[in-house]
This record gives C-alpha cells, sequence and structure tokens, in this order.
C-alpha cells in the first residue's frame, strides 16, 4: 500500500529530481512514507508492539510508527505499521507484458461482435479446483454484474454459462467441449502455497491435451493475478483488481476477432 494514510498530501514537488529514480509517496514527493500490515504469532501487549518496531526496523525502514495493534488470539496479535522506505526504483528499467485494450461498453461490444463475429460468443465460466470463492466469477458472468458493470449474461450477443466454484479442471474442459466454448473463464481467489499455480498449469495441460488451445481464448482472473503471470501460465490474457466485465469482454471479442482476421 502506498502512503494513503499521510492525510497532508502536500505536492512538495522538487524539480531538480531524477524522475526515474521513485519512491513512495506520502505527504510530499518521493518521501517513502508506507503503510505495512501484518500478523506475528506472539502476545500482544508492549513487547509485541516493540518486537513489531524492530522487525520494520530490520526491513531497513526507518520514522517507524506501530499505529495499531490487536490481538487476533491469546498468540497471535495484528500490527498496522507507517514507515519510510529508504530504496528507490528505476520506473523506467521495469519491463511487463502489459494488457492494453481500449474497454468498449457492453453496447459496443455486442455491436462489435454482430460486425466482426456475426454470431454469439459462447462463454464458460469457473472457479476451479478446491477455490470455493464465487464473488470474483459472479462479478464477471452474472447478469447484474458489479459495481455498475453488467456481467456477460446481459450481453446480448454472448451466451454465458456459469458453473460456479469448486469445479474440477477436467469438469470445466468437458463442459468447453459439449458446449463448444469460445472462451474459457476461470477465476482463483486461494493462493495459500501457490495453489492457484498449480491449477492453472494442469489446466492449461488440459487443454492442450484436449486439442482445445488454439480454438478457445483462455483468461484467468483474480485478486493475485496479473497479465504477466497469465502469459507465463499460458493463458491468453489475466485480470486483477479493477478490471470488470466489460474489460473482459471486450479483450475476448476482439481477440476472436483477431484470430479470424477481422
Amino acid at each position: 500500500m502506498g502512503g494513503g494514510l499521510y492525510s497532508s498530501h502536500k505536492k512538495n514537488f522538487d524539480t531538480t529530481r531524477d524522475e526515474t529514480k521513485i519512491k513512495p509517496y506520502g505527504d510530499t514527493m518521493n518521501d517513502g512514507k508506507i503503510q505495512l500490515s501484518f500478523t506475528l504469532p506472539i502476545k500482544d501487549g508492549d513487547r509485541a508492539v516493540e518486537t513489531a518496531r524492530q522487525y520494520v526496523e530490520k526491513l531497513n525502514m526507518r520514522d517507524i510508527q506501530v499505529v495499531h495493534h490487536e490481538a487476533l488470539d491469546k498468540e497471535f496479535t495484528f500490527f498496522v505499521v507507517y514507515a519510510t522506505a529508504t530504496p528507490t526504483i528505476d520506473y523506467t528499467a521495469i519491463q511487463v507484458e502489459e494488457l492494453e485494450i481500449e474497454t468498449l461498453s457492453m453496447e459496443e461490444t455486442d455491436a462489435f461482435i454482430q460486425n466482426n463475429i456475426g454470431r454469439k460468443i459462447i462463454v464458460v465460466g469457473a472457479t476451479t479446483g478446491t477455490d470455493a470463492h464465487t464473488v470474483g466469477i459472479d462479478a464477471i458472468m452474472n447478469m447484474k454484474g458489479y459495481m455498475g458493470h453488467y456481467g456477460l449474461e446481459r450481453y446480448k450477443m454472448i451466451e454465458a454459462y456459469n458453473l460456479g466454484s469448486q469445479v474440477s479442471n477436467e469438469k470445466f474442459v468437458k463442459t468447453a467441449i459439449e458446449l463448444h466454448a469460445d472462451v474459457m473463464l476461470v477465476s482463483q481467489t486461494v493462493t495459500q502455497k501457490n495453489v492457484h499455480i498449480k491449477n492453472l498449469t494442469e489446466l492449461v495441460e488440459l487443454v492442450e491435451a484436449e486439442g482445445l488451445r488454439k480454438k478457445v481464448v483462455l483468461i484467468v482472473g483474480g485478486p493475485r493475478i496479473t497479465n504477466d503471470l497469465a502469459k507465463e501460465l499460458g493463458f491468453d490474457a489475466g485480470f486483477g483488481p479493477g478490471k470488470y466485465a466489460d474489460d473482459v469482454a471486450t479483450f475476448f471479442a476482439k481477440e476472436i476477432a483477431r484470430r479470424l482476421g477481422k
């Protein structure tokens, strides 16, 4: 998290600074102010607060303030800490495979599909593996959508099938074959011990084994998903926080049209 809780936000810009070397922003540009939150397996109290402070100090932080501590159990304490980071980073040297799309509205996407594909796009979505979370897949698929962004079920030119949660990769692939899916959309929320990596890798392998990889647009979404990670695992795209059904629909509609040479 950035220094959002440093509330004065005085924009004291230094025109002589090296703009390629950046730090987190709190009150003034490049002041390095950050907020940390974490849990330690110790009993709450003064000793716990000092332990948390010294731990953050070991992270090469300074100006450390433990602003909140709360017992989660007899032997676990949650902390919120403000501190100042010392390292800088060269933003211009960072290279990622950004997903650059000009998002269309629902009506624009329907028109694009009608004009460039000429039939409904079939989308199968699920939360796969042992993951029981449905909020993410429902936000993208369900007619009511999320945060004012309608889900894929409301699109006139999209036939959407939401299989829900805890769907095995085998069932997901089998259903996609039966429905002649154009798009397979998988949501992953649980990431402990990188269980999502194993599950997503297995899914790609199954899709490839069934000879579907070139026939479907394969998309993954979730709070810990980036487009870089998705591409590395063999997906066509990955959507993380702040993305909605219209972003996803725009991507796969344009991708299918591209494959058709449109």
